[in-house]
């Protein structure tokens, strides 16, 4: 909730929800219905007022922020709209600065396995301004991946990307969760992007209203078409 008294704003009202172990989750819903709120709670973004919120087996809601920073950095990956790639760096220095600043070293093998998922073997040496969009949202993804995390949170991650560069990320994404069982929660406005995930739940006025399994594009939009009816 935002505000207080007359100006007060529930932005989510009593979702209770589950997101799977190593499957691939999408929010979606209209504009202003409480999904990318929801991921901001979900990853200890934002705090909520009531509530509890599961990592695995910590509740969140009673983490300080130190604690907080800690898990995020130890248990949560996070991509990105606007990739977030420093440009002085090359692509695998970016992909590896999360685990230097937590003064962790990179399993090899399992880096080995990340950048061929995402198809970057040829691109490690190459700065962001060196690399295309799509390009440049795989290392994010390759980012997100290296450390492990129990979750990773992708906010729009194919929002400026060409169709194309769009498709080859949700497929990285897709890999990642069936070759090195990832948990993913997206949010997204694209039916097309949700079709790549295991299930899509989906949210109208900070209300958890429908769910879906096995979307397809279609179902997707139908099931979106019939909230804003």
């Amino acid at each position: 909730m935002y505000g207080e008294g007359d100006a007060a704003v529930h932005a989510l009202r009593g979702i209770d929800v589950g997101f799977a172990t190593g499957a691939f989750t999408a929010i979606m819903g209209p504009s202003g219905s409480g999904k990318s709120t929801l991921m901001h709670c979900l990853a200890g973004l934002d705090s909520v007022t009531d509530g509890q919120i599961m990592i695995g087996d910590v509740d969140i809601t009673r983490l300080n922020d130190k604690q907080l920073t800690l898990l995020r950095r130890e248990r949560v990956g996070f991509i990105f709209q606007a990739f977030n790639l420093l440009p002085t760096l090359t692509a695998e220095q970016n992909i590896r600065l999360p685990l230097e600043i937590a003064g962790r070293q990179a399993d090899q093998i399992l880096f080995d396995q990340v950048i061929d998922t995402v198809g970057l073997r040829d691109r490690l040496k190459h700065k962001p301004s060196e690399l295309s969009g799509g390009q440049q949202q795989r290392v994010a993804v390759a980012r997100a991946l290296i450390s492990k995390p129990q979750v990773i949170f992708a906010d729009e991650p194919t929002g400026n990307l060409d169709s194309r560069s769009g498709a080859e990320v949700l497929a990285f994404l897709r890999r990642s969760v069936r070759e090195l069982g990832q948990t993913i929660v997206m949010v997204t406005h694209d039916p097309v992007a949700a079709s790549y995930a295991d299930h899509v739940v989906f949210l109208r006025d900070g209300l958890l209203v429908s769910e879906l399994a096995e979307p397809t594009p279609q179902r997707v939009l139908d099931t979106l078409m019939a909230l804003e009816a």
